[in-house]
């Protein structure tokens, strides 16, 4: 039985520290593209807050609301062209997505637990090493408004 297709709309979670140090995963089947934590939501009405917790813990194992950590949703959003080798995830005829952006502040880097079948290795970097890493340009100009938008007081969200 096959899957079913993947809903074009997606959050993009930049996970950082208060030091400004970013966490990016590798992606398994694509060595070299690395990342930010991103994912579908699984039905059209799922919040996007819902997704980003959601993924967060699927590809890193953190808790965006454990203590100390704070989301935030950065209320940017961007829309481009799926990439050819992934067009097959989706329904015929759908080129485009849209990704919403939130920042995840926590108060140290450390080693996260990642879903081994979608990413292979992890990395903290400075905001501007990151930002040159990631393979995407609408990840990495995420990580650019990191030192506006970087909110890393502890009130939670929601």
């Amino acid at each position: 039985m096959n899957p079913p297709f993947k809903i074009p709309l997606s959050v993009l979670v930049v996970i950082h520290t208060p030091a400004l140090e970013v966490l990016l995963i590798e992606r398994a089947e694509s060595p070299g593209f690395w990342q930010s934590v991103t994912g579908s939501l699984d039905q059209d009405d799922e919040p996007f807050e819902a997704a980003a917790l959601r993924e967060v813990r699927e590809e890193t194992g953190l808790d965006a609301y454990a203590p100390g950590h704070r989301l935030t949703d950065w209320a940017l959003e961007n829309v481009y062209e799926i990439y050819s080798q992934w067009c097959h995830r989706y329904a015929p005829g759908v080129i485009r997505n849209t990704e919403r952006v939130f920042g995840l502040c926590i108060p140290a880097a450390a080693p996260v637990v990642l879903s081994l079948r979608e990413h292979r290795a992890q990395v903290w970097l400075p905001w501007p090493e990151a930002m040159d890493r990631c393979f995407s340009s609408s990840n990495a100009e995420a990580i650019s408004w990191l030192p506006r938008l970087g909110r890393c007081d502890t009130m939670d969200v929601g």
